[in-house]
């Protein structure tokens, strides 16, 4: 999945002179790391594992709109670790060496509740990051989505192919300001050499997702919970990978570490149809409750 997308490999600057910390005898034995978004379910999984890390120190920025404070509490008070209630469409001053930009709705439920809000989180508040990015002179990852190939015509996808998209749809603010997101890295990388990583994420299950969020696995879960049938959208042959959080995490974090630019697809290479992951579902959790078509909820 590491195959580079059209021009992706023309040249580009150099990357810019770091600030002149960077070379405090601090920033030689420890990295600055921000990670937008990581009071959220896969950012806050992102900030245990860069804890692991005794030289790593860790500034979360999060607004709070998805993400939970709580997702974060065993590092609150940690000498290495450090909290800011921020909004990314303003601008944030900290010196860092590395940047994982994921502050973004990604649940349907809450981007289409506020879609402004997410297209502006995307554009603007990747905008911000990458200008940091510039001023510092980090490396920034962006977390970017399989939903910029929109409805796809092949499966699977690799990063080579466009997609097939609608721009005026109602998840559009997400799927698009994911691509707007994606040009504006490679933008700044071929005009300021700015050093950026864009991985992207396909479906993601684990500890704290949040059971409301809408999408499949979590209806799924919260219906066996309440020993409910199963919503399953007709026909039920629709196929999709799911990535287990810990997973996800260890491909963001070696793609940061890593030469490849991108864009990575990083996901599960097997797909499950909607009932395969029904009948997993009850199978887990022992529930007796027959399945019903077509769905109420968008999968």
């Amino acid at each position: 999945m590491a195959q580079s997308n059209g021009d992706h490999s023309s040249a580009a600057k150099p990357p810019p002179t770091p600030s002149p910390l960077r070379f405090s005898k601090f920033f030689q034995s420890n990295m600055r790391i921000l990670v937008t978004g990581g009071a959220g379910f896969i950012g806050s999984h992102l900030v245990d594992k860069l804890m692991e890390n005794e030289k790593n120190e860790v500034i979360v920025a999060d607004n709070y709109f998805t993400g939970s404070k709580d997702n974060l509490k065993k590092w609150i008070g940690h000498p290495r670790f450090e909290l800011i209630r921020h909004d990314v469409t303003e601008p944030l001053l900290v010196e860092v060496d590395q940047i994982y930009h994921l502050a973004c709705p990604a649940s349907p439920i809450f981007y289409k509740y506020n879609p402004v809000k997410t297209i502006k989180t995307n554009v603007i508040g990747t905008l911000n990051m990458l200008g940091l990015a510039k001023r510092v002179g980090a490396r920034i990852l962006l977390t970017s989505t399989s939903e910029v190939y929109g409805d796809p015509l092949i499966h699977p996808q690799e990063e080579s192919y466009w997609g097939n998209v609608n721009p005026i749809g109602v998840r559009s603010c997400y799927d698009e300001g994911k691509r707007v997101a994606e040009t504006l890295m490679f933008d700044y990388h071929r005009q300021h050499g700015i050093e950026i990583r864009i991985a992207r994420i396909f479906n993601t299950y684990g500890p704290r997702m949040n059971i409301d969020d809408g999408r499949v696995v979590s209806n799924f879960i919260a219906q066996a919970l309440r020993n409910e049938p199963l919503t399953v959208q007709a026909p039920g042959t629709q196929t999709r990978s799911f990535c287990y959080v810990s997973d996800m995490v260890d491909g963001l974090i070696k793609l940061m570490e890593g030469e490849n630019t991108g864009p990575i697809n990083i996901g599960n290479p097997g797909e499950f149809t909607m009932i395969e992951l029904a009948e997993n579902v009850k199978e887990v959790s022992s529930i007796k409750s027959p399945f019903t078509s077509p769905a109420l909820q968008t999968l």
